[in-house]
């Protein structure tokens, strides 16, 4: 058996109190954190990340209008301090737009969302 691995056998006395003081440190630690109504690291809502597709679908509903790809990627800079890549936006984009998913293309690198009557 090498240094790295513990055989039972070798577990002592001392080595089993401290596994048990271990565990009960920790649950004593979560019942004090239920009794002080905090929530635990784990049951922390964490907000979800938007993805860059959400994040266009927000710029195209607030400007109502199709949208070069240039505007686009300067618009979620500036409000949603978020850099696109230029070639994987636009492709991101064309693969919902051949989907029929979301966007439709009204333009050379313009876009709008599928929902928004043409102008």
């Amino acid at each position: 058996m090498d240094e790295k691995t513990i055989g039972i056998e070798e577990l002592t006395r001392e080595d089993l109190l401290d596994v048990l003081e271990d565990v009960l440190n920790g649950g004593l630690k979560a019942i004090r954190a239920m009794r002080s109504g905090k929530p635990r690291k784990y049951e922390m809502k964490r907000e979800r990340k938007k993805s860059n597709t959400e994040i266009v679908r927000l710029i195209l509903t607030e400007a109502g209008v199709p949208l070069h790809v240039n505007d686009i990627i300067r618009i979620a800079g500036t409000k949603h301090g978020v850099k696109f890549n230029r070639e994987s936006i636009v492709s991101a984009l064309t693969k919902k737009v051949l989907d029929e998913n979301t966007f439709r293309r009204t333009g050379r690198n313009e876009f709008a969302l599928l929902d928004n009557p043409q102008p």
